[in-house]
């Protein structure tokens, strides 16, 4: 099937959140922290309020008022030795002191935003500078300016996970070992659509209706709800189409709540627009991970253990799941696709002045992956093996599955060996030498990198995963869920799944995309679970009602339930028959119609994985890299939609192209001002950085769930990362460079180039 939504989306009649208008809003703008660290001495907004169309200015003050909670986080567990998660009060509104330039300090409503624009030039503020700090290492120094009075040395956390013993004992008998230091850097993540909200408040049944951009309703509403106290019936979220979230829609943000008080206290919707470069300096930043890897290894090259000392940098507060990601995301999946009988995975986390971090597409999957993958690249060239037979030598059998690993879960199901074999062969590996001779022959450098990452999918806080249907008067089917897409296809792939299990053409069922108001539950898109969960439960809705329309296929047939056989979409006995939808619409008299229903189900986690190769050719002179080839063989289970899953591969390994070759997020270290505040400081992947990429599938259904299906959302970044920076560092090896940090922008590369150049030349006087 082509995507339903795809016609509604390109030709301009789609519905994000700033599309939403309710009759007699009001418009709102924040004022936002021009400094990185500062004492607020005073705050007058006399100015402004007397401003021609002023409704309000509220500041952190009224926030406390209203008696809103901190911020949420998602982190109750325990850390290294029972600690518990040092998490400071994250406020709505600044409160006496702003901790990062962009935090909120005031919310001005008025009539019209630009009447709020100018207002907010109005609001007299004097601030107390304080020295601030940006990353973990400035954070956690001796001597470091304090963040919070509850923090002290602002370390917030150490997690600790496996058998530290073992892992010394592996080491010590080693007869290999290697360590590799590699930075995951810290990314803004600029969806199509920049953030909005519009907020009204009805005050007869104190219910308040949120038009926001987000991932799913049940998690929102349960932040919404941690955060004011309000019982979960009085919030009511409605969404339509969301451009792009990748994590971070996820998280309930400040200008919400502030949204949610002004309209109460005016009694009017109140609508908050961002600009793009608010979205740079407020909206939750991803990865921020410095991750230092060790591998030890028998004679025969046979893995032994593996360890990680890693370091998070959370920004100014624990935002929603930062530290969920530097701690569990990273230990979960820390031996990759490895058969490794030990592992181990320190991290310690850190608050400092910059914006928090929260989830970023794979929320630490893809750094884990990278890491992991850099490391046993590394590992086989310093002691010289074979990176893909040493690879190969160390993969989780297929026959070892279900696979239970040292320090964490389960993996379900894989072939590992045959996924590399299949990408090695697609991406014409042993073609590779003569490629890079004509390369070297045409002055430009060229390596290939292979990656084969692993990455935990399908978590989610919820019990389970629930969907409906109702029917209408002709018999026709409207599914609901709970999850948001976010340019996921779902109008196309939840009826394609109800029509696949009840055997009937998908043009009778369509996907409501505004979530329904009844109390489904679910946990939304979050780590590749769209299909996985929400799917399988929309495959148990069509098995369900084949069930519940038998009894009334069999009165209508004239015939006893035991004797009917269901298939190809219909209800048979003897030489009669009825099809699902006629039946559907025969029984569409009665109010409500007997098929209406609600199916459920509980699915597991699962591991979907892949191989993926990636050729990249550098010009010397320039240090400009291109990506010449790409292969992606991935094994994510059952396929429901080819076409959306080649799609979803695409953009990730794009997006991963972009960390690698171009994004990164820059604090001025003294002042903490953000230097890449809009496009023209930050680098954004384009379409030609990606002109040949081929996407295959290499399915091991997975038994955790209805579909077998394994998740894909993630795929394309955990597999890249690591490809293409291989592929880079391949490129460069022949000069003596071993190991670079990302972003590879044309300046390093270059530098990198000239420097090795430069080292040879005085060596071989």
């Amino acid at each position: 099937m082509s995507r339903r939504e795809d016609f509604r989306l390109i030709t301009g009649q789609g519905r994000y959140s700033s599309d939403w208008n309710l009759p007699d809003q009001l418009h709102a703008v924040f004022l936002r922290a021009d400094r990185a660290h500062a004492e607020i001495v005073r705050l007058d907004a006399g100015r402004a309020l007397a401003h021609p169309g002023v409704k309000a200015v509220l500041t952190g003050d009224d926030a406390r008022a209203a008696g809103f909670k901190s911020l949420p986080n998602v982190v109750t567990y325990t850390g290294k030795d029972g600690q518990a998660l040092r998490k400071p009060y994250h406020p709505v509104l600044a409160m006496a002191r702003v901790r990062y330039v962009g935090e909120p300090v005031a919310i001005v409503v008025a009539e019209t935003a630009a009447i709020a624009e100018d207002a907010r030039e109005l609001i007299d503020i004097e601030y107390r500078d304080l020295p601030g700090v940006t990353g973990f290492d400035a954070a956690v120094a001796k001597g470091a300016p304090q963040l919070h009075e509850d923090v002290p040395g602002n370390l917030a956390f150490e997690y600790a996970s496996g058998d530290a013993q073992a892992i010394a004992g592996a080491f010590a008998r080693a007869r290999y070992t290697s360590r590799l230091k590699v930075e995951s850097q810290r990314l803004v993540g600029n969806a199509l659509e920049p953030r909005a909200c519009l907020v009204a408040y009805e005050p007869a049944s104190g219910r308040y209706t949120f038009h926001i951009p987000l991932q799913g309703v049940g998690g929102m509403r349960g932040q919404i709800v941690q955060v004011t106290g309000l019982d979960k019936d009085k919030i009511q979220i409605v969404a339509q189409d969301v451009g792009g979230s990748f994590g971070v829609r996820g998280a309930a943000y400040p200008e919400y709540f502030a949204a949610m008080l002004a309209a109460k206290r005016l009694g009017r919707p109140v609508k908050w627009v961002a600009t793009r470069s608010e979205t740079f300096m407020s909206d939750f930043h991803g990865r921020t991970l410095s991750l230092t890897g060790e591998l030890a290894l028998d004679e025969d090259g046979k893995f032994l253990a593996i360890r990680f000392d890693n370091r998070a940098d959370l920004g100014a507060y624990g935002a929603t799941f930062g530290s969920f990601i530097a701690t569990r995301n990273l230990s979960i999946t820390a031996g990759g696709v490895y058969r490794i009988p030990a592992i181990y995975v320190r991290v310690r986390l850190a608050y400092s002045n910059t914006v928090p971090v929260s989830a970023y597409r794979g929320a630490g999957r893809p750094d884990i992956a990278f890491a992991i993958e850099r490391l046993v690249d590394y590992t086989a060239h310093e002691h010289g093996f074979d990176p893909v037979e040493l690879r190969r030598r160390n993969f989780v059998p297929r026959e070892a599955m279900p696979y239970k690993t040292p320090n964490a879960g389960t993996y379900d199901s894989g072939d590992f060996e045959a996924v590399m074999d299949d990408a090695l062969r697609r991406a014409d590996w042993a073609g590779f030498p003569k490629r890079r001779a004509a390369a070297r022959r045409a002055g430009k450098l060229r390596g290939i990198g292979i990656a084969t990452y692993l990455e935990a999918g399908g978590g989610g806080a919820a019990p389970k995963d629930q969907v409906a249907v109702e029917f209408d008067a002709r018999g026709n089917m409207t599914l609901h869920a709970v999850t948001q897409s976010s340019g996921q296809g779902h109008e196309t792939v939840f009826p394609q799944i109800v029509a696949d299990a009840l055997g009937i053409d998908a043009a009778s069922i369509r996907f409501e995309p505004v979530p329904r108001a009844p109390d489904l539950i679910g946990s939304g898109t979050g780590g590749s679970r769209g299909v996985l969960g929400t799917g399988s439960a929309f495959r148990v809705l069509g098995q369900r009602l084949i069930e519940l329309a038998r009894p009334h296929a069999a009165a209508l047939l004239k015939v006893p339930e035991s004797t009917l056989r269901y298939g190809k979409g219909k209800f048979h006995a003897d030489h009669r028959s009825i099809g699902f939808v006629e039946l559907a619409r025969k029984l569409a008299g009665s109010k409500p119609h007997p098929l209406n229903t609600v199916a459920e189900g509980t699915f597991g986690t699962t591991y979907p994985n892949g191989c993926h190769v990636g050729e990249v050719e550098i010009d010397p002179e320039t240090g400009a890299a291109s990506i010449e080839r790409y292969t992606a063989v991935d094994d994510l289970g059952t396929v429901v939609n080819p076409t959306i899953v080649e799609g979803q591969v695409h953009g990730g390994v794009v997006q991963g192209a972009g960390q690698v070759f171009g994004e990164q997020a820059v604090y001025d270290s003294v002042t903490g001002q953000l230097l890449t505040g809009s496009f023209m400081d930050y680098v954004m992947p384009r379409a030609g950085w990606l002109r040949r990429i081929e996407v295959h599938d290499h399915p091991v259904p997975t038994p955790t769930n209805a579909l077998g299906a394994k998740g894909v959302g993630e795929s394309g970044c955990s597999g890249s990362l690591p490809a293409l920076v291989n592929a880079t560092i391949d490129a460069l090896r022949p000069l003596g460079i071993t190991q670079l940090d990302m972003p590879f922008t044309p300046s390093k590369l270059w530098e990198a180039i000239q420097r090795a150049r430069s080292g040879a030349s005085r060596s071989s006087v």
